[in-house]
């Protein structure tokens, strides 16, 4: 089968398409025949630093969808030729994937295999950051950094449906702003002065929860737009600053919260509740029509230029690799 390789850490094109053997499930196991294999900025940080990464040489990608190819000893419920979409610690980009049976998930009524790599990774996120992490109650106002991208969309629908009074986003460049806009946010800031607009908007109120997946300098100024009683929720490093830090002397004067919340840690540590995380996952995006924009995909041989585009900051959306005819 074909997948892509990782030899060494560095720039996209250390990205190399080699043949390796086939996987076989073992117990609890699943392998799919991948349709699409999901791009996160997170495999772009594997590739070039090493982030999560065991040992080279290794094969990114931490999301997919496709069909069951096969199940290893003691699995229920899944079966050959199945559409699924399925977590993985890595191996995503490559023809035949090896899945935990238990991180592999049945798609809904009309939910094709496309939209579906979108969904173990970005749906899953933004709704654990709005219900769980951030406790978002009706009413409440919710900041949203990285408001164009893959969750950043999805997010502005789940905090919408989840009964926010107003949800503003964030966004560097103006034509991302027209791009979020249509996907649940009342108002978009643009450029490095969005605190003040913030201000500006609320009155100098602040927000009820912010969820800032760049952190360093933005993660302080975050905590500084929250109103009293507000959280914010940690979902990422992208600016690659120092660990965030906050001590009670931040925190009294306004009771404020401060939490993070990732995916990939959930999906390792507590495949239980990622299960029921994805259930109702499902159920909100089938009832509401939760759209999950994919914008643009590559084939396994232009990897490379699905992680220059992501890093890049000039994407919006969701990017894909296409693999077996996907």
């Amino acid at each position: 089968m074909r997948a892509v390789v990782v030899s060494e850490f560095g720039a996209p094109e250390v990205m190399r398409v080699q043949e390796l053997p086939e996987p076989q499930p073992g117990p609890g196991e699943v392998t799919i025949d991948v349709a699409y294999a999901g791009v996160n900025f997170a495999e772009a940080k594997a590739r070039s630093v090493g982030y999560r990464v065991a040992a080279l040489p290794f094969v990114p990608g931490l999301e997919v969808s496709g069909l069951v190819r096969a199940v290893g000893e003691g699995v229920t419920g899944l079966r050959p030729g199945q559409p699924v979409a399925a977590t993985l610690d890595g191996g995503g980009y490559a023809e035949v994937v090896t899945a935990s049976a238990a991180r592999t998930f049945t798609l809904p009524d009309g939910l094709g295999l496309r939209a579906a790599a979108a969904l173990p990774t970005v749906l899953l996120t933004a709704y654990g950051l709005v219900h769980d992490a951030g406790r978002l109650r009706s009413q409440e106002t919710v900041l949203i950094h990285g408001a164009a991208g893959g969750v950043g969309t999805v997010l502005g629908q789940v905090a919408r449906l989840a009964g926010a009074a107003k949800v503003y986003g964030v966004v560097s460049q103006p034509a991302k702003a027209v791009y979020a806009k249509d996907f649940g946010y009342d108002e978009v800031f643009v450029g490095d002065d969005w605190d003040r607009q913030l201000d500006a908007a609320t009155g100098g109120r602040g927000v009820d929860l912010a969820l800032d997946p760049v952190g360093g300098g933005t993660w302080q100024r975050s905590l500084a737009a929250l109103a009293r009683y507000g959280r914010l929720v940690s979902f990422g490093n992208a600016g690659g600053s120092a660990p965030w830090s906050a001590g009670a002397a931040e925190l009294q004067g306004r009771a404020l919260s401060v939490s993070a919340f990732s995916i990939l840690a959930l999906a390792s540590e507590d495949p239980r509740r990622l299960r029921e995380l994805a259930t109702a996952s499902f159920d909100l995006a089938a009832a509401w029509d939760v759209r999950l924009p994919v914008t643009a995909e590559f084939p396994l041989e232009r990897a490379a230029d699905a992680h220059r585009l992501i890093e890049s900051r000039n994407s919006t959306g969701k990017l894909l690799l296409t693999v077996n005819g996907g």
